[in-house]
């Protein structure tokens, strides 16, 4: 048995190369149900994995950067976007989010489940999320609110935010920010083996006037 890889770098990349497609394909539903009504932009997708969102952001006429951590996620994300047809209207950058970020502004920054078994500084990303919106842009985040139902004993030590807690992290100035959603969603989640359950999501998207 070989010891899990301690360096994110090393872990996510070990996560995709060993395995053949690990997400669907199909672009998160709180995705298409926050930006099905924003106009097209520039979009920054932070933790991009295999490029569901970021396809689905460019079929919808958006100009997309797509960022992650391993170099085997963007080279499928890549070729889901040729595949697709909208090659043209995506970026891909490798980043250790934490240590690195994108340059520029963006009208959409989307970040989906930005939580690891190994070392992220959740809230630092975050914040620089934030910073990366351009006036009159938007910030999504969605973030796991608990384990699965069905999980009853969680395989890492994890600490999920609070619908307000994050709010208070990233500290955004009210005279700069528009609260749009702010919401626990729950939908059904199946563990491994077969059962079923529910699992929680909060969502924040914020209009940065």
């Amino acid at each position: 048995m070989t010891d899990t890889p301690s360096r994110p770098a090393d872990f996510w990349e070990a996560r995709y190369r060993d395995s053949g497609r690990v997400w669907s394909g199909r672009p998160n539903d709180l995705l298409v149900r926050e930006a099905a009504d924003l106009g097209p932009g520039t979009a920054l997708d932070l933790g991009c994995g295999e490029g569901a969102d970021a396809v689905w952001l460019a079929s919808r006429g958006w100009r997309v950067t797509g960022v992650d951590i391993s170099a085997t996620a963007l080279e499928r994300a890549a070729a889901h976007a040729a595949d697709a047809g909208v090659g043209e209207r995506t970026a891909w950058e490798r980043h250790e989010l934490g240590r690195t970020f994108p340059e520029g502004f963006f009208d959409l920054v989307s970040a989906h489940y930005l939580q690891s078994p190994v070392a992220l500084d959740q809230r630092g990303v975050l914040r620089s999320a934030a910073h990366a919106v351009a006036e009159g842009g938007t910030l999504l985040i969605v973030l796991h609110a608990a384990w699965p139902s069905w999980q009853t004993e969680p395989p890492f030590d994890a600490v999920f935010p609070t619908l307000d807690g994050l709010l208070d992290d990233l500290a955004l100035p009210d005279e700069a920010w528009t609260l749009v959603t702010r919401e626990t969603v729950s939908r059904p989640s199946t563990s491994p083996e077969g059962v079923e359950g529910h699992r929680e999501d909060h969502v924040w998207r914020l209009r940065h006037r």
